[in-house]
């Protein structure tokens, strides 16, 4: 790490030392002791499942230098005593990114921030070398240990910033200090807290005030609410409308495995192979571009970067079992990502089975938002098969089908699928509907 050592984090975090401080250069900072390591800080974070303070003896035994602790623990190991740890650990974060002179990414969104986050680093990874966000390090736990592994060798960063609540964006991009703010889209997630669209708008939009004024926002200009907003940065549209400044078009399926497009930025046509399939795939693909161009990539490069994308997780895979296509996107779920999943299902062949579960946090309009999203799919001419108790809305729908947990799903889907049928799969992450994609792999291979 650059010139940090634990007389640098008395000071930026106000702390009191408990006992001698090692005088050397920590090498990392750690919220759990499983990856401590030698030379490491390790921030004690009281949690509802596990509190840090109870883990110090781990942490030394693993070679952690020195604690960043609530509270003195009776453990072998320096410790540094602060009010807050997850607030110390924020401005910890804020300070060392100071260290850092280049340019960061913030993807902030509705939906489709990690599939966004990917295509970006894969293009900007084409030429520089770029930190992204790992695993779903996103809140303000996860962003500050994103910031943590910035080292001399990285050129540029992307920055997943995720939230539930008013108050949490400012409090991330207090630490990230974007130079470019993406927008992927607002949408009806979070409503529970948020309230509304305008309320989510007016959450994210938080990331603004702290993006360099001499940068910009990449937002999609196809989304109203984004497009007519004010972020008092300069903006840039990407969308398949014409007044988007980066604009798709001649954009095809091939097959299942990828898509094909061609982006326009005022003369340039970058002709886009994107190795995954799905409509929103052409948005990310748009994103990585706009922030391609912006700092300073080839054509050449672009279209490299967005070929080399790689598709993360249970997010729009597609799955070949037997004669089944199963489109595995239960990574997360609200109404708009499930509308755009049901659009990438149109595009498949055979019969289309709808298997959607909970979207959860959208508060009292919950019901009304589910039996919409379930009409929705019939609407597309889907069998519709429903889970869990805020989908149970569904069930009333002529032809659908409900079921209340995961198992009773999975022991009844013998009974529902055919040979040859193409099947979404989507619920929020809480269903554990990765569960529901591999018995459907099983299935197929069998049928």
């Amino acid at each position: 790490m650059r010139n940090l050592n634990c007389e640098t984090v008395l000071a930026v975090t106000g702390g009191v030392a408990a006992g001698p401080l090692p005088a050397g250069e920590i090498t990392s900072i750690t919220t759990d002791s499983r990856t401590a390591e030698p030379g490491c800080l390790f921030a004690a974070i009281p949690g509802a499942r596990s509190d840090g303070h109870d883990h110090l003896l781990q942490a030394a035994e693993k070679g952690a230098c020195c604690a960043l602790c609530q509270r003195p623990v009776a453990a072998p190991i320096p410790q540094i005593i602060v009010p807050d740890t997850q607030t110390a650990l924020r401005a910890l974060a804020a300070w060392y990114r100071a260290q850092f002179h280049l340019p960061v990414v913030g993807v902030t969104g509705s939906v489709g921030k990690t599939t966004a986050k990917e295509m970006i680093a894969s293009v900007l990874s084409v030429r520089y070398e770029t930190l992204r966000t790992e695993k779903n390090f996103n809140n303000e736990l996860g962003v500050p240990l994103t910031l943590f592994r910035l080292r001399e060798e990285h050129e540029v960063a992307v920055v997943e910033m995720g939230i539930s609540g008013f108050g949490e964006m400012t409090r991330l991009a207090e630490m990230v200090r974007p130079q470019i703010g993406v927008y992927t889209l607002i949408g009806d997630a979070h409503l529970e807290f948020l309230g509304s669209r305008e309320g989510v708008l007016r959450a994210k939009g938080e990331m603004a005030p702290f993006i360099d004024p001499e940068g910009a926002v990449v937002v999609n200009g196809d989304d109203p609410l984004l497009r007519e907003h004010d972020f008092g940065r300069r903006k840039i549209l990407f969308g398949l409308g014409e007044h988007c400044a980066v604009r798709a078009v001649d954009v095809a399926a091939e097959g299942t495995a990828a898509m094909r497009c061609t982006a326009l930025v005022q003369s340039r046509r970058i002709p886009l192979y994107i190795p995954a399939f799905g409509d929103h795939m052409v948005y990310a693909a748009l994103m990585g571009v706009a922030v391609g161009v912006a700092l300073g990539l080839t054509d050449e490069e672009i279209a490299a970067g967005v070929a080399a994308y790689e598709t993360v997780g249970s997010r729009g895979r597609v799955i070949e079992a037997g004669t089944l296509h199963i489109l595995d996107d239960c990574y997360n779920a609200n109404p708009t990502s499930m509308k755009s999943a049901l659009e990438s299902l149109a595009r498949l062949p055979g019969r289309h089975v709808a298997v959607l579960g909970d979207m959860r946090e959208l508060g009292p309009v919950s019901p009304a938002l589910h039996r919409q999203v379930g009409e929705l799919a019939q609407d597309m001419g889907a069998a519709l098969i429903a889970c869990g108790p805020e989908a149970e809305s569904m069930a009333t729908l002529p032809g659908a089908v409900w079921y209340p947990d995961r198992q009773a799903l999975i022991d009844a889907l013998p009974q529902l699928i055919r040979p040859g049928d193409t099947v979404l799969v989507k619920a929020s992450r809480a269903m554990g509907f990765e569960a529901v994609a591999d018995a459907l792999a099983e299935l197929g291979r069998n049928l």
